[in-house]
Protein backbone atom coordinates (compact mmCIF):
# COMPACT_ATOMS: atom_id res chain seq x y z
CA UNK A 1 0.00 0.00 0.00
CA UNK A 2 3.08 2.53 0.31
CA UNK A 3 4.42 2.17 -3.10
CA UNK A 4 1.37 2.84 -4.19
CA UNK A 5 0.88 5.92 -1.96
CA UNK A 6 4.44 7.02 -2.95
CA UNK A 7 3.90 6.56 -6.81
CA UNK A 8 1.01 9.22 -6.77
CA UNK A 9 3.56 11.25 -5.12
CA UNK A 10 5.02 11.65 -7.86
CA UNK A 11 4.35 15.16 -10.08
CA UNK A 12 2.95 14.53 -13.29
CA UNK A 13 6.03 16.57 -15.34
CA UNK A 14 8.43 14.23 -13.07
CA UNK A 15 6.47 11.54 -14.87
CA UNK A 16 6.54 12.75 -18.45
CA UNK A 17 10.18 13.74 -17.93
CA UNK A 18 11.14 9.94 -17.04
CA UNK A 19 9.82 8.91 -20.33
CA UNK A 20 11.18 12.15 -22.56
CA UNK A 21 14.78 12.56 -21.19
CA UNK A 22 15.76 9.24 -21.47
CA UNK A 23 13.96 7.96 -25.09
CA UNK A 24 15.73 11.87 -26.37
CA UNK A 25 19.11 10.32 -25.42
CA UNK A 26 18.52 7.05 -27.10
CA UNK A 27 17.29 8.48 -29.67
CA UNK A 28 20.36 10.85 -30.41
CA UNK A 29 22.69 7.73 -30.02
CA UNK A 30 20.39 5.35 -32.58
CA UNK A 31 20.55 8.34 -35.24
CA UNK A 32 24.25 8.70 -34.32
CA UNK A 33 24.99 4.84 -35.29
CA UNK A 34 22.37 3.96 -37.60
CA UNK A 35 23.51 7.38 -39.94
CA UNK A 36 27.27 5.96 -39.25
CA UNK A 37 26.31 3.15 -41.74
CA UNK A 38 23.20 4.64 -44.07
CA UNK A 39 23.33 7.79 -45.64
CA UNK A 40 19.57 8.94 -45.12
CA UNK A 41 19.98 11.13 -49.31
CA UNK A 42 20.53 7.75 -50.70
CA UNK A 43 17.93 5.92 -48.83
CA UNK A 44 15.19 8.36 -49.71
CA UNK A 45 15.86 8.41 -53.10
CA UNK A 46 15.75 4.43 -53.11
CA UNK A 47 12.10 4.54 -51.81
CA UNK A 48 11.51 6.61 -54.46
CA UNK A 49 10.97 10.22 -53.04
CA UNK A 50 12.31 13.63 -54.28
CA UNK A 51 15.72 14.32 -53.54
CA UNK A 52 16.06 15.88 -49.90
CA UNK A 53 18.93 17.33 -48.00
CA UNK A 54 21.15 15.47 -45.98
CA UNK A 55 20.08 17.67 -43.17
CA UNK A 56 16.45 16.57 -43.07
CA UNK A 57 17.04 13.37 -43.44
CA UNK A 58 18.82 13.16 -40.24
CA UNK A 59 16.09 15.21 -38.43
CA UNK A 60 13.58 13.03 -39.49
CA UNK A 61 15.50 10.35 -38.45
CA UNK A 62 15.94 11.55 -35.28
CA UNK A 63 12.43 12.20 -34.46
CA UNK A 64 11.63 8.81 -35.56
CA UNK A 65 13.72 7.21 -33.02
CA UNK A 66 12.79 9.49 -30.66
CA UNK A 67 8.83 8.74 -31.47
CA UNK A 68 9.52 4.53 -30.96
CA UNK A 69 12.23 4.99 -28.01
CA UNK A 70 9.70 7.20 -26.15
CA UNK A 71 6.83 4.92 -26.72
CA UNK A 72 8.79 1.79 -25.60
CA UNK A 73 9.88 4.14 -22.24
CA UNK A 74 6.10 4.74 -22.29
CA UNK A 75 5.01 0.99 -22.04
CA UNK A 76 7.60 0.19 -19.82
CA UNK A 77 6.24 2.56 -17.28
CA UNK A 78 2.66 1.35 -17.63
CA UNK A 79 3.16 -1.79 -17.54
CA UNK A 80 5.51 -1.75 -14.26
CA UNK A 81 2.31 -0.64 -12.77
CA UNK A 82 0.76 -3.61 -10.50
CA UNK A 83 -2.41 -5.12 -11.56
CA UNK A 84 -5.81 -4.40 -9.03
CA UNK A 85 -6.57 -7.29 -6.93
Amino acid sequence: MKNNDSEQDIPKIQKIIAVFWPSFLTAGLATIFFFTAFDPQLMMQLAGYTEISRMAGYTVGFFLFWALTASTCALTCYFRRPCPR
